[in-house]
């Protein structure tokens, strides 16, 4: 692959730029670089955080990018709300998402009642058992649509490996027999779909650290897959896969 013909770099934040609060140089270095000279875009899956939180993030280490620059299931998620006109939601998320939802939705109303259409699972840091057993109630009635915003089975943390989404819908599967009818998040392209619009596919790479979201995604996008091995994924998870990444570095370090 030849890395200078790309004119649009998707980047997958945690593991890929930084692991928690700890920024990977290598590739802080390329994005700094490259901030007049490409369209650089970040994509997350991680939904406790709203997008302003993600662009004062990447502030802090010396990227000044807007939240155009930021892509999350939160943005198709709020178009699929508008465009199903479900107006009335138990959303399963922490305080961040909830507040995302309202601003961006001034008619949408919380309710765990008669009148609930949808359940909206988000990564809720502040998960309780109440919500859980609300929300598994609602579940029991056909008729209220079951929604995520992403599948992520873990969220990396400098202590470890933290439960998400993904790990929620296993709980949700054993107790009410149910599976989201959509998830928002990577691999899906729906969270991509913004820049397949304006991008040429040959124009356009990945950057990600794992594999089972981030270079799927670029898989089923048809565009190129940088593999950094800052994160999640190791090379020795490597023989084997059907389809290789297309470029596996340390970070970005060594590309201009």
């Amino acid at each position: 692959m030849d890395t200078n013909s790309k004119t649009c770099f998707v980047f997958d934040l945690d593991g890929t730029v930084y692991l928690g609060d700890a920024p990977i140089q290598g590739t802080i270095d390329f994005i700094r670089r490259n901030l007049e000279r490409r369209e650089l875009f970040f994509l997350t899956n991680n939904t406790s955080k709203n997008l302003d939180d993600y662009v004062s993030k990447l502030a802090r280490f010396g990227i000044v990018v807007g939240q155009e620059k930021i892509l999350s299931p939160l943005l198709p998620l709020v178009d699929f709300l508008r465009e199903q006109d479900i107006q009335r939601i138990y959303p399963v998320g922490n305080a961040s998402f909830r507040s995302y939802l309202q601003q961006r939705l001034p008619g949408l109303a919380f309710t765990s009642g008669s009148d609930c259409q949808a359940v909206v699972l988000g990564y809720d840091t502040e998960l309780t058992y109440k919500k859980l057993a609300d929300s598994c109630l609602l579940l029991q009635r056909p008729e209220v649509r079951f929604l995520s915003t992403h599948p992520d089975l873990v969220c990396p943390s400098a202590a470890g490996p933290l439960p998400d989404a993904g790990s929620f819908v296993k709980l949700y599967e054993a107790a009410t027999g149910r599976l989201p009818e959509v998830v928002f998040g990577k691999p899906d392209t729906i969270v991509l779909s913004p820049l397949l619009k304006r991008f040429r596919r040959e124009e356009m790479v990945m950057v990600g650290d794992r594999l089972t979201t981030d270079k799927r995604l670029a898989e089923n996008a048809g565009i190129d897959f940088i593999l950094v091995l800052s994160g999640e994924a190791r090379r020795e998870d490597l023989p084997g896969l059907e389809r290789q990444p297309t470029l596996v570095l340390d970070d970005l370090g060594s590309l201009q």
